[in-house]
This record gives C-alpha cells, sequence and structure tokens, in this order.
C-alpha cells in the first residue's frame, strides 16, 4: 500500500506540472504492467490520505482561507515568522503569481483530484468508485473557489499531455451532476468517509456560492439555488445534533460527536495528518503543549463574542487539568495546571495581549495578540507527533446556518433566525431578534473559526476586500488567487485578472 500510494502522490504532483518533457520512466501509469499489483481498496485508501496534504495543518488550504482573513493573523515577530514575508503578502493581500503557499496549496489539490480520478481505472465497487469520485469532487470545489477555473483529467489520461480545463460555470455544472448521480451509491452513517450526507452537504455549498463563483465582485443569487440548499438541507439525515459541549467536535475521539457528518480520519500515535501543527503555530513555548509563537486572532473579532459563548473561552476535562490550557481563546494572564501565573521566556508575564501588529518588534514578541485553540490537545501522543483528532470538514451546525443564510437571500428572514438561534442557544450565546446578512456573517465567524471557512464566507457578503484590522482595502484582483507561474506551461489554463 505504502508503494502504491507513494506512486499516486508523486505521479499526481508530476501531471500538473504542465511539463511536456520528462523522464520516460515517469510515464503516469500505475502498475500497467502487472494490474494484479494494484487493487481499488489500496487506492482508496491513498486518495483519502492524499487529502491530509492540502487540508490538514497550518499550511494549506487552511492557510489560504484563514490567514487572508480577519479571523488570523501571523505576526512577523522580530526574526520569527517573516518567511520572506510570504504570512505578511497573504494577511495584506499582497501575494504575487510566485507565492510558494498559492503554489503548494494549487499543486496538492489537484494531486488529490488526479489520485482519486485514477482510481477509476481500477475495477473499483460502485461504493468504491463513488467515495472516489467524491474525494475528486471535493478538491475540485477548493480549486473552484480559489482559482475559479479547475484543471481536470479523465481516467487513464496520458499525464504527458495537459489537462483539460474547465472554467467556473462548466466545473458548476459538473459538480452538480457528479454529485448528484454518486449520492446513492454513497455509504451511510460513518463520518470517516465519504458519505450521502457529506455529498448532500458539498451540493448545497455548490448551490449557495455559485452566484459568487460566476461573478465576484457582484454576484446575483437565484432563488432557485438558494431553494436548492433548502431542500438538500432538509435531505440530510435526521440523525445529527448540535454537540452539547462545543469541542466535542474537535476532541480526540470527535468521530463519536452526533454533529460531525464529514472528517478526515487520524490514528493517534501512528498514522495521522498535522493537526499539531494547528496546536502548536499560535501557543507560546511555555505553554503545555510548547508552541511555536506565531498566528493569532484580532481583538475586532474575538469582540464579536459574548463572555458567555462556550466558543469563546472554555476549560475543557482533560485539558485545563492538565495544562492549565483553555479551549478557544486565549487573552490575558496564562497559567498551569494548579493555577500559577506563566511567564514568557524573558520571565515576564506570560499574558496575551489584544493588541497586535502585522510586524511586532521589542520587548512584547512573546506576548502580543489573542491566541487560538481549536482543537482539544492530544497530550498521549505529543511525542509520537500523530494526534488522534480527526480534521473536520463539515458539521451540523454548517449546515443549519447554511440553510438559514439560503431562507434570508430568498427574503424569508423569520423563517432563517429560528436556525441561527438554536446554534446560539446551544453554544450559550443570546437569542437574536432579528436576522440580517451582517450578524449572519458575524455568527458564520464565530461558529467556524478557524475552521477554513472564512475567506469564502466574507467573498460570499462581499467584505473580503475590505479594510479591517492592521489591512487596507484590497485590490478586486485578490478574489480569485493566481495561477501559479510554473503551471502556465499548461496552455488551457489562463492567469486570472490583475497578475
Amino acid at each position: 500500500m505504502k508503494k502504491n500510494l507513494y506512486t499516486i502522490l508523486l505521479v499526481g504532483c508530476i501531471a500538473l506540472t504542465g511539463c511536456t518533457k520528462l523522464d520516460e520512466t515517469l510515464n503516469g501509469q500505475i502498475s500497467d504492467s502487472d494490474p494484479g499489483a494494484v487493487n481499488a481498496t489500496s487506492l482508496l485508501q491513498g486518495a483519502y490520505i492524499s487529502m491530509r496534504s492540502p487540508y490538514q495543518g497550518n499550511g494549506g488550504w487552511w492557510a489560504l482561507q484563514q490567514t487572508t482573513t480577519d479571523e488570523t493573523i501571523t505576526p512577523t515577530r522580530g526574526g520569527d515568522w517573516d518567511d520572506n514575508g510570504a504570512w505578511r503578502a497573504l494577511f495584506l493581500h499582497q501575494w504575487q503569481a510566485d507565492h510558494v503557499r498559492i503554489h503548494d496549496v494549487f499543486r496538492n489539490l489537484n494531486a488529490v483530484s488526479y489520485a482519486a480520478t485514477d482510481l477509476l481505472r481500477y475495477n473499483p465497487t460502485s461504493t468504491q468508485a463513488a467515495e472516489a469520485r467524491f474525494i475528486r469532487a471535493f478538491a475540485q470545489f477548493s480549486i473552484l473557489d480559489g482559482w475559479g477555473q479547475v484543471p481536470y483529467r479523465e481516467p487513464g489520461d496520458d499525464i504527458l499531455l495537459m489537462p483539460q480545463v474547465r472554467d467556473a460555470q462548466t466545473e458548476i455544472d459538473y459538480l452538480i451532476s457528479e454529485l448528484t448521480e454518486i449520492i446513492p451509491n454513497l455509504p451511510t452513517g460513518n463520518p470517516q468517509v465519504a458519505n450521502q450526507d457529506a455529498a448532500r452537504m458539498l451540493l448545497m455549498k455548490v448551490y449557495l456560492n455559485k452566484a459568487t463563483f460566476l461573478n465576484r465582485a457582484t454576484p446575483v443569487f437565484d432563488n432557485a439555488d438558494l431553494q436548492m440548499v433548502v431542500t438538500l438541507a432538509d435531505q440530510i439525515s435526521g440523525n445529527y445534533a448540535l454537540a452539547d459541549n462545543y469541542f466535542d467536535n474537535f476532541n480526540l475521539n470527535n468521530h463519536q460527536s452526533p454533529e460531525n457528518i464529514f472528517l478526515g480520519a487520524n490514528t493517534g500515535g501512528s498514522n495521522s495528518g498535522d493537526i499539531y501543527s494547528l496546536i502548536r503555530t499560535t501557543l507560546h513555548y511555555n505553554l503545555n503543549p510548547s508552541g511555536w509563537n506565531g498566528f493569532a486572532t484580532l481583538s475586532d473579532f474575538y469582540d464579536k463574542y459574548e463572555e458567555t459563548d462556550q466558543r469563546r473561552s472554555s476549560t475543557y476535562p482533560g485539558v485545563t487539568s492538565v495544562s492549565g490550557l483553555r479551549m478557544g481563546f486565549l487573552e490575558g494572564q496564562q497559567v498551569n495546571a494548579a493555577g500559577t501565573a506563566l511567564v514568557d521566556r524573558r520571565n515576564n508575564p506570560l499574558s496575551f495581549t489584544r493588541e497586535v501588529s502585522i510586524i511586532e518588534r521589542g520587548n512584547n514578541l512573546e506576548v502580543t495578540g489573542i491566541r487560538v485553540v481549536k482543537y482539544v490537545p492530544d497530550y498521549a501522543n505529543l511525542g509520537a507527533g500523530h494526534a488522534e483528532n480527526d480534521w473536520v470538514f463539515y458539521r451540523y451546525s454548517d449546515v443549519l446556518l447554511m440553510k438559514a443564510e439560503a431562507l434570508l437571500r430568498m427574503g424569508q428572514a423569520g423563517a432563517g433566525l429560528p436556525l441561527v438561534n438554536e446554534v446560539r442557544t446551544k453554544r450559550n450565546a443570546s437569542a437574536l431578534t432579528t436576522l440580517t446578512l451582517d450578524n449572519l456573517l458575524d455568527e458564520l465567524g464565530r461558529e467556524f473559526f478557524w475552521e477554513s471557512h472564512r475567506r469564502t464566507d466574507l467573498i460570499r457578503f462581499g467584505k473580503y476586500l475590505d479594510a479591517w484590522q492592521e489591512k487596507p482595502a484590497s485590490d478586486p484582483r485578490a478574489l480569485l488567487f493566481p495561477i501559479p507561474l510554473n503551471q502556465l506551461g499548461n496552455t488551457n489554463l489562463t492567469q486570472n485578472p490583475g497578475y
């Protein structure tokens, strides 16, 4: 299986470079001379694992979706977190077509699409084929979201030839047809694999974002598309419920949460994606777990929460008693498990400040910025570096809030309001009295902070180009990422406007 997975990922990366001259030994065919050496079961497992690189951790799709928004800032802290200005460029929307992270994410998302496509050559069962087609659609939705055009190959295509490319309208039509067709063949009830309700949720996202994908500057929402969001929400199984403790959705056994619908499966201690990077990237060196003193959130975003809101800051069993760490947002003086005040490496109080700048200098480098803890630390596997938590892709609260947004955009705010308040009440926040686009966008931020939602939501609500704390207003070109320069050897791709 390891050999097959390596080949999938290698070929997937090669297939999307746009090169036309490759060593003949890298011909893009997986064990064609010995078909019996390959089986669809191992290839499907490899396709799931290939999703870890672009989706799990702090450096892939999460970075593009989060560090370009008002939820996440990566300050340059003296000599740390500079990376030749790469993180600042993301936050300030000043990236260019050679930005290394944009290139890597584009490549890795396309590798997932290719790995899932290639599996279809090896006689999968109808269920395996449906799962592979879902994985492909999932990755292609992200590519459409980020770049507005989607390279693709058919099973068995010669990788020496340039991938074909779908424009936004063609890709939307493809995703709607593809997901509708595979739903009956997908499994049910297991959030750790592609399943029917996950496909319905992805379809909801296609219909909800369709207007934005077709015209990002001035989207025109169609009631027929919005009604499909409502219809699909009503088709989601009645087996889900909001978790009593919000952070149970992100704990070590989060596949048991009644709220989680689709997860990236991980095995603690031995086989997982990079959950730890998301935890460590924000925490201080003297916290437990020890961190890298990097990312933070902005006080303007933090202030959107009521003090009673469970999502804002909560003790958590097996975490606070072990380390003193709280889940959610860390602001002010930090303590250990005994309640003793912690200090930074210069022996100053470890008290995280509301103030943070995109470039930090002086003696406060280790304390500026409110820190964020979304996933429950797996203390048993810190040394191994493989956390037990599954990566959260889709939750039931997303179904409720997408349906509420569709109703609101159709002029049915009264019908959408109870859905939003169902979420708020469970999170120990006060009920809203009215539902507007502005307070719904705020609620989406509160509910899905640091879950790779924010960029897509800000664009759909027309706020992505706005100035916010530490960022001036942006050029409209930022609504799409640039096609990486080294991908333009594929003449079927067209560079996006402004690059």
